[in-house]
Formats: structure tokens, C-alpha cells, sequence
């Protein structure tokens, strides 16, 4: 490795709540690997997130749905080698937690086995008693609402959710009991940015952003998508910040000086 690692101290749970009390929007972005663990973390990035998204971009799926436990475990172990300060998080993948304790062997083997300190979980009420448990065995949770890419087949395709006001409150009341439950942190997908900004004043805990304007606390991407190394057409949501800049680290620093300063993502990276 050439890079030198960052000298802060390492990101907490607690480090991401503090950002929240303070007002100070934080980064997440993927990764895979442990050569860019370390570019990402040097440039600055707080979280690192091994999302199921390795089946798409790595794997070459069509939807994250095919991604096992043992894939992820892999990449996460193989981040966790190039990962000294940034916290550590990793999806569970389609199917690995459909029971409380299905959930809880599957997330204590990604902390074990790959050296997660975060698992995040698709899905709304039904997750309430897992969380619960979860959180009384000691593992952080990143509860992930609004569009639920495991659930592609059924939502009939990658839909914006949130637009009407009985879905938006629905998405609301489900990121409360989340958090009352032991939710750690909230991501949300693909929903209006004047949602986004109504949750994110509603949690006391931290709310990453996807496609959901610049109102959340953090904002996440795919880092093959900010980079504009994915085939075919970039999202809505995304930007490519490899442009104009010489280096990939120049590129990450570059979406983070972004997020924290309000920049991006802009208006034309929102849902109305």
C-alpha cells in the first residue's frame, strides 16, 4: 500500500451521533476490497459500507438478490484487512435474516468472520423483534427503508416509494420503531428529498441518504457509480466525481468536501 492512513481516531457509533448533534454531515460510500478500504479511508470517508451491490458490480447480477452470506463474508473480511479508522459496516444479504435467529447467527458470523462493526437490514415493521435482538447481543444496525433493492421482484422494479402521504408516514412510523427498537443508524432510498428531510428531523439517530435529497445527515453511494466505472447509464442520483480530477483519491475527496459542504447532492440529484 502507498497511501498513508488517516490519523484520526477510529469512527464510532458513537462518533456518528455526535456528527448528528453537532450538524455535521458525514460520508459513506461501498466498498470491496481492501486496496480501495484503504483509498476511501485515507480520503477521508467515515463509512465504509461492503453493500450487496458486489452482485451487480462485481459479480456482474442483474440484482442484488443471487449475493450468499459466504460472498459477503468474503469481502467484508477483505475490506476489514484495508480498514484501520472508518467504520466497518456490511449488508445481510436476500433471505440471510427472514428469522430473528437466522438474523442474529447471520450477523454475528459478518462481525466474526469479516470483521463487520455495522449490519444493515431492507426492510420496515416487520423488522422491529429482530433489531430488538440484535441490538441485546451487541451488534449495530442500520435500518434500510424507502426502496428495498432484495425486494426488486416484488416492488416490480426500482420504484421511488414515498410519494403519496400514507406511504411517507408509513415510511416515518417504520424508522421510529426501528429506532425504539435499537436501530443505530437509518438509511433511506429513492424517496422524495422533502421526506427525507421530515425523517431525518423526526430520528435522533443518524439518517443516511440515498436518491433523497441533501436533508439526511450522510449521504452514500456506490463507489463504481461515483467513480463512473459501472456500465451503462449512471443514476439519477449519482454523480461522476473521477471527471476533472487526476487521481482517484483526489475523486473521493472531492464527493466528500461535497457532501459535508451541502453541495451534492444538488437538485438535480433529488426526487421531487
Amino acid at each position: 500500500m502507498y497511501i498513508e492512513p488517516p490519523t484520526r481516531k477510529p469512527i464510532t457509533v458513537t462518533t456518528l451521533a455526535k456528527l448528528k448533534g453537532t450538524g455535521e454531515k458525514f460520508t459513506v460510500l461501498t466498498a470491496y476490497d481492501a486496496s480501495f478500504a484503504t483509498l476511501l479511508e485515507a480520503a477521508g470517508v467515515e463509512v465504509l459500507l461492503v453493500g450487496d451491490s458486489l452482485g451487480m458490480v462485481v459479480q456482474g447480477q442483474r440484482t442484488t438478490v443471487p449475493v450468499t452470506v459466504e460472498d459477503m463474508i468474503y469481502h467484508t473480511r477483505n475490506v476489514a484487512r484495508g480498514c484501520r479508522t472508518a467504520l466497518l459496516m456490511a449488508d445481510m444479504p436476500f433471505a440471510s435474516y427472514a428469522t430473528v435467529d437466522q438474523a442474529v447467527s447471520n450477523a454475528a458470523r459478518l462481525m466474526r468472520e469479516g470483521g463487520a462493526q455495522m449490519v444493515k437490514l431492507e426492510g420496515g415493521a416487520w423488522l422491529v423483534e429482530t433489531v430488538r435482538q440484535l441490538s441485546r447481543n451487541g451488534i449495530p444496525v442500520c435500518a434500510h427503508l424507502g426502496l428495498l433493492p432484495q425486494s426488486v421482484h416484488k416492488l416490480g422494479g426500482y420504484k421511488v416509494q414515498g410519494r403519496e402521504e400514507a406511504a411517507a408516514q408509513q415510511i416515518v412510523d417504520e424508522a421510529l420503531a426501528l429506532q425504539d427498537a435499537g436501530a443505530d443508524v437509518a438509511l433511506v432510498e429513492c424517496i422524495p428529498a422533502e421526506l427525507a428531510t421530515r425523517l431525518a428531523a423526526a430520528l435522533k439517530i443518524p439518517l443516511i441518504g440515498i436518491g433523497a435529497g441533501s436533508g439526511c445527515d450522510a449521504q452514500v453511494l456506490v463507489s463504481y457509480d461515483m467513480l463512473g466505472i459501472t456500465p451503462g447509464r449512471r443514476p439519477k442520483f449519482s454523480k461522476d466525481f473521477l471527471t476533472g480530477h487526476d487521481s482517484l483519491q483526489a475523486a473521493v475527496e472531492a464527493y466528500v468536501r461535497a457532501v459535508k459542504s451541502g453541495e451534492f447532492p444538488g437538485p438535480e440529484h433529488c426526487i421531487a
